[in-house]
């Protein structure tokens, strides 16, 4: 009984700096391994082939809608680009990069609670489908996307005509500015 009497004397006392260290910044290491935990570099390679079909898609809409067509060897050139552009990214730098605002924005204790998350059966579902679903729910948002933008550039349009008809050309047809 008295042991069970000292340790429970030991953990009582203890838990003050254990909740202490919950609160603690996150160390840098604390942000590499919840890097390593979420999988992070493999995580950003397959979102960003996932932004491409997407950037592809509304890059297409918008030559049909601008040029009535495509280049006939538009899907090969752009998964070329797309391709380039993903084996090359500096994904070890952009990781690196991103330490220091998680270390802004969360605890020790924060990253901990992250770290758990990931590593349990749901977390690495939610890893394993955040791709897929961010594919998805791009490839419903282009239209959405595409239709705002062409609105927007509709209107700044109307908005800038006037302006442009009431400033006096420079020579070589700039229009002069305003000081």
């Amino acid at each position: 009984m008295k042991r069970l009497l000292i340790a429970l004397a030991c953990l009582a006392l203890s838990l003050p700096s254990l909740a202490q260290n919950a609160d603690e910044p996150a160390s840098r290491d604390d942000v590499i391994l919840l890097l390593r935990t979420m999988h992070s570099h493999d995580l950003l390679q397959k979102l960003l082939a996932a932004q491409s079909a997407s950037m592809r898609q509304l890059l297409h809409d918008q030559l049909m809608k601008e040029n009535g067509a495509v280049p006939a060897d538009f899907e090969a050139r752009f998964m070329k680009m797309t391709d380039e552009l993903n084996r090359s990214m500096p994904i070890d730098e952009i990781m690196q990069a991103m330490i220091p605002a998680y270390q802004k924005h969360f605890t020790h204790g924060d990253i901990e609670a992250m770290s758990a998350f990931y590593s349990s059966p749901v977390g690495q579902k939610v890893l394993e489908e955040l791709p897929a679903v961010t594919q998805e729910g791009m490839s419903a948002a282009v239209p959405i996307l595409s239709q705002y933008l062409s609105q927007w550039q509709e209107r700044m349009k109307r908005e800038l005509e006037p302006a442009q008809k009431s400033s006096p050309a420079k020579p070589g047809g700039a229009p002069s500015s305003q000081n």
